[in-house]
C-alpha cells in the first residue's frame, strides 16, 4: 500500500500532511527509536508507514467479513477455475 508519489516542485503541496501528537510509552518509543535508522529516514516516516499498514489490515480484515457474510457463489469461483477466463489478463 505504498504510495510512490513522483518528486516535483510541488512535493509538499502534492502530499500535504497535518502534525499529530502521539503519546506512547517509553519502552515502545525506545524499540522505535533503535529500529528507525536501520529502516526509516526518521521517527515520522516510521510511524506514518505503521499506520498505513495498519489501515491495509483493517481494510483486509473487512474485506474478509464482508466475503464471510456474503460469500461467492459457485459460479463466481468457477471463473478462476477456468483459463479460457483469463486469456484477456494482462501478463504484467
Amino acid at each position: 500500500m505504498t504510495t510512490l508519489l513522483p518528486l516535483s516542485d510541488n512535493a509538499y503541496t502534492d502530499r500535504m500532511t497535518t502534525p499529530v501528537t502521539l503519546r506512547v510509552p517509553d519502552d515502545l518509543l525506545a524499540q522505535l527509536d533503535a529500529l528507525v535508522p536501520q529502516v526509516h529516514p526518521s521517527r515520522s516516516e516510521a510511524l506514518r508507514r505503521a499506520l498505513e499498514l495498519y489501515l491495509y489490515r483493517v481494510a483486509c480484515e473487512q474485506d474478509a467479513e464482508a466475503y464471510e457474510r456474503q460469500p461467492l457463489t459457485e459460479a463466481e469461483l468457477a471463473v478462476g477455475d477456468d483459463a479460457r477466463n483469463w486469456e484477456a489478463t494482462p501478463s504484467w
